[in-house]
């Protein structure tokens, strides 16, 4: 929403001025601000857990997930990056391929890119054919005895290459995870809160038949203020609580956190930025599809809102 917006300065001040304690203490604000953003989501996602950053958030998605399924494995896209904890290096390919290696309870399916990828543009259902990748990537897993828990991915995958998936993706991908005895996390850490423009979460774009079972936050969540959320499903929550070993973060979720928090999404609301995300990424997507056409470097030009990649290539035929 901006470089020190007004309205969140004057919010995070006034907070801080009456109260800032941990979260043992109970606060409107965390009840207010669960309950603005459930506006936001669907139905079924009515659980929250509030923390400090993104990484901390997608590590809880983790845990809820393994608990839940009681699995292990977690099937992830290939070039994925989703945060700098040991558990997420773990899952990112992006970065544990510089390091470690993949640890044997990670499955790499390839990116949806219908530009550089295995199933391209001119593919009749490149939708199915990707999700087939995924159904594959369970089978071979299933051959060597191993169980998957989740499939995590970013609602549009950002390290990957401002990647949009292709239409049914996700639904088709959910079916073969679901059946698998697994759950499918939908990271909008990078993408979500308007981003896209025309829906206030990334996922929505592949359709209202589609939605996750577990969501993490971040990053525009506090507007640069510390702050994250994982929401998620009753029965999820509920596997979660059952161990006796309750989730507790100190400071995530705390007053001065949620009053920040429920200020950008007044400012979101009062500014529009929604339809602001989506005029100004149309615009944008114009100039650079008429620079496109002027110039070969520039392969392909895609986004949504303003999540837009430019792909830069040396030779179109290849």
């Amino acid at each position: 929403v901006g470089h020190c917006h007004p309205d969140i300065v004057k919010a995070a001040h006034e907070q801080n001025q009456l109260l800032n304690t941990n979260s043992r203490y109970l606060h409107d604000n965390l009840v207010d601000y669960a309950e603005r953003l459930s506006k936001t989501l669907p139905e079924k996602l009515c659980i929250f857990y509030f923390l400090n950053s993104g990484s901390e958030a997608n590590d809880l998605a983790l845990r809820l997930a393994r608990q839940y399924t009681k699995h292990e494995d977690v099937i992830v896209l290939d070039h994925a990056y989703h945060g700098h904890l040991t558990s997420l290096i773990d899952i990112s390919p992006y970065k544990f391929r510089n390091l470690e290696g993949q640890k044997e309870w990670v499955h790499v399916a390839p990116v949806p890119d219908t530009y550089r990828g295995l199933y391209r543009e001119d593919h009749e259902d490149a939708g199915t054919a990707y999700a087939d990748e995924v159904k594959n990537t369970i089978e071979e897993a299933h051959k060597r005895g191993r169980k998957i828990a989740a499939f995590f991915v970013e609602s549009l995958p950002s390290v990957g290459g401002q990647i949009i998936p292709p239409a049914g993706y996700f639904q088709k991908v959910a079916e073969h995870v679901h059946k698998a005895g697994g759950v499918f996390i939908a990271d909008e850490i990078q993408v979500g809160f308007g981003r896209v423009g025309k829906h206030f979460w990334a996922f929505q774009l592949q359709g209202e038949d589609f939605i996750p079972d577990i969501v993490t936050m971040g990053k525009p969540i506090g507007n640069g203020h510390p702050l994250a959320c994982v929401a998620t499903t009753e029965e999820i929550a509920e596997a979660f609580a059952a161990t006796g070993v309750e989730y507790f973060n100190t400071f995530g979720g705390n007053p001065v956190s949620c009053a920040i928090g429920l200020a950008v999404l007044d400012v979101i609301e009062k500014e529009h930025l929604q339809a602001h995300a989506t005029e100004v990424g149309n615009f944008l997507m114009k100039i650079l599809k008429e620079q496109q056409i002027k110039h070969p470097i520039i392969g392909d030009v895609r986004g949504c809102g303003l999540f837009i990649g430019v792909d830069l290539i040396k030779d179109q035929a290849e």
